[in-house]
């Protein structure tokens, strides 16, 4: 069959699936393209000639934000089947580096189509050609490596076999999944070939479930019955898992309480007696209070980052030990745990029969279900709206009360940077497996609209909200424009306080005093201490085609989230944000940090951040 390049792989990844647990999806179901001179006649060609049909096609503003959308969409499938982005060489490319980045760290596949320059070099340099005197075969393409799963160029068209087969089988693997990049020089694009038909035909790749080898699988019970305080860790290889079911089941069976990550926030409902919230430096009291005392942590389908162990000073019980439950070795060896490596349903439910009849003891089992109900006494408090607040700007956790006491199962909550995963983290009710959608691998502010667009595409029957403070607006809102576009209902909340409000607040806590963080004009010393800018971002969501309702006061706010969702068309509700105090506001964070505090210094909120900072850093320590 006779094709160019572009036409072959258009035509390629229009036949992949996925299959698991005898369900099977469209690998890839849409691509998203900028078109310039290194990708319009190559695969905007293939694209345009293979038809809708064959390969939907959508149109975004931005290259990253288009890969976030990407993102957004195969979380929201499972990992089952994600989107694929092409740019044009040059710009187009390297825009794409932020949205790798993101995909990769949170293990989300995406397939990155960048054109390059050419291959056969017919004029060098070429417009946009990174020139490097040392290689001759280095395109700027070549930053995507450190940010990719796997990474080709593909130079000659019989290369495009193996180069597509390997991308897809990086794509469909739980462990290796991330971005995958094809770099596609442009001549080769349009460079017809003779293909085999079977390059074409229908393939199948199952998604493993790995069962648990015998011996870690008994190693893992052992340890557990003979702890005293064992706490589960639940992250995002849980959701990806959909193993939710069968960690409930070894919860209820066992007693054993359950902490979550940001990624693994959901996989308990909220109001399951062994949920005590999210866990390490964004988490609640409750989590942190078990995590200090725990003798067995048992670390499932988590990366353990620094924000789930606090910079390693929250599990501080001197005989504390660990069993890292993933389908990664590289995760289930972390803290010097006893591995257990596997897919998290498989494992888990593994578990539960190797524990039949063993619980945890009565008094701990009472103990932290009192801890969990004393958080959401404080939740309540965060969340209060007095008959006085009716009248006054909302409070940032208000913001989340008034979501909480709208919304059901059915809604989805994007975010992703900024004060509120924090307040997430610790406020948030989750009410279904993937109502809460948290970026945190990467926290990139401009993620939370392109996402919220994939997973409204994923989702298309049920209410996504993009939840944004307006630094993250700021750096990102193209992509409104696309939402309009498609039709994409999603509901935005912006909640404007006039800068980085988190970053802020660090920088405080740092000895930093919020240098550079408020969005003000500058006063006559220098700082940015004056007027809040007279920057109008509810007009400038108007602007870009979206239904904008401003809310002045709580009253206004409740209304205006009533009416942003049941609305069928991209509705954003602007609210400028009251300080928070010391009754409605969240509660400050349950555990450290570790952000360097400058050593030396001459001025006395830094010196004395360091003294805090000496303080908390003598807590530290290696699991060995």
């Amino acid at each position: 069959m006779r094709l160019t390049v572009a036409q072959a792989l258009v035509r390629f990844l229009a036949a992949q699936y996925t299959e698991r647990d005898g369900r099977r999806h469209r690998l890839i179901a849409a691509t998203w393209g900028i078109f310039g001179h290194g990708n319009v006649a190559g695969i905007g060609q293939a694209l345009l000639e293979s038809g809708p049909q064959a390969m939907p096609f959508l149109q975004g503003r931005n290259e990253q934000a288009m890969v976030h959308a990407a993102v957004g969409y195969a979380r929201q499938s499972g990992r089952l089947s994600t989107h694929a982005v092409t740019t044009s060489i040059g710009p187009g490319a390297t825009n794409l580096v932020t949205g790798a980045a993101l995909a990769t760290i949170n293990r989300i596949p995406v397939l990155l189509l960048p054109g390059d320059t050419f291959a056969t070099r017919p004029a060098d340099p070429v417009l946009q050609q990174l020139e490097v005197p040392y290689a001759g075969d280095v395109s700027v393409n070549d930053a995507l490596r450190p940010v990719s799963r796997h990474f080709d160029r593909v130079t000659r068209p019989e290369a495009l076999v193996p180069a597509a087969l390997q991308a897809v089988r990086v794509l469909t693997d739980p462990v290796q999944t991330g971005a995958v990049t094809l770099a596609l020089p442009q001549d080769v694009q349009a460079e017809a070939y003779d293909w085999p038909e079977e390059f074409f035909a229908e393939r199948v790749w199952g998604v493993r479930r790995p069962r648990p080898d015998r011996t870690e699988l008994a190693a893992a019970a052992d340890a557990v019955r003979g702890s005293a305080r064992p706490l589960i860790v639940a992250g995002g290889g849980i959701r990806h898992s959909a193993a939710q079911a069968s960690l409930a089941a070894l919860a209820e069976a066992t007693g054993i309480p359950v902490a979550v990550t940001q990624a693994g926030k959901g996989v308990l409902p909220h109001g399951h007696p062994a949920d005590v919230g999210g866990i390490g430096h964004t988490g609640t009291a409750a989590a942190a209070a078990l995590a200090r005392q725990a003798d067995l942590v048992l670390a499932a389908g988590t990366r353990l980052s620094d924000f789930t162990t606090a910079s390693a000073t929250l599990f501080q019980d001197p005989g504390v030990r660990f069993v890292g439950l993933n389908l990664d070795p590289y995760d289930a060896h972390k803290l010097a745990a006893r591995p257990l490596v596997a897919d998290a349903r498989e494992a888990l439910d593994g578990l539960r029969e190797a524990l039949a009849g063993h619980r945890v003891d009565t008094a701990y089992e009472t103990a932290y279900r009192q801890e969990a109900a004393r958080w959401e006494a404080r939740v309540d408090a965060a969340y209060a709206v007095s008959a006085a607040d009716e009248e006054l700007p909302p409070t940032q956790a208000q913001v989340l009360g008034l979501l909480d006491a709208l919304v059901d199962g059915s809604d989805v909550l994007v975010n992703a940077a900024g004060s509120l995963p924090g307040d997430l983290h610790k406020l948030w009710r989750a009410r279904s497996a993937d109502q809460y959608h948290l970026e945190y691998g990467y926290s990139c502010m401009g993620y939370e609209i392109p996402a919220a667009i994939g997973v409204a595409l994923a989702a298309p029957d049920r209410p996504v909200w993009a939840l944004v403070g307006d630094g993250t607006y700021l750096m990102n809102p193209t992509e409104i424009v696309t939402a309009v576009q498609e039709g994409v209902p999603i509901r935005l909340v912006v909640l404007d306080n006039h800068g980085y409000a988190s970053i802020g607040g660090l920088s405080g806590a740092v000895g930093g005093e919020g240098f550079g963080t408020a969005y003000r004009f500058r006063a006559p010393d220098g700082a940015y201490t004056g007027d809040p800018l007279p920057v109008d971002l509810a007009a400038n969501a108007a602007s870009l085609g979206m239904a904008v309702i401003r809310a002045r006061t709580v009253r206004d706010l409740r209304e205006a989230l009533a009416e942003a969702r049941s609305a069928t068309r991209p509705t954003c509700v602007y609210v400028q944000t009251r300080t928070p105090d010391t009754v409605s506001g969240p509660p400050p964070a349950q555990a450290w940090w570790d952000v360097p505090v400058a050593e030396t210094a001459t001025r006395k909120a830094a010196a004395g951040a360091r003294e805090e900072y000496d303080r908390q850093a003598a807590q530290r320590r290696r699991h060995l």
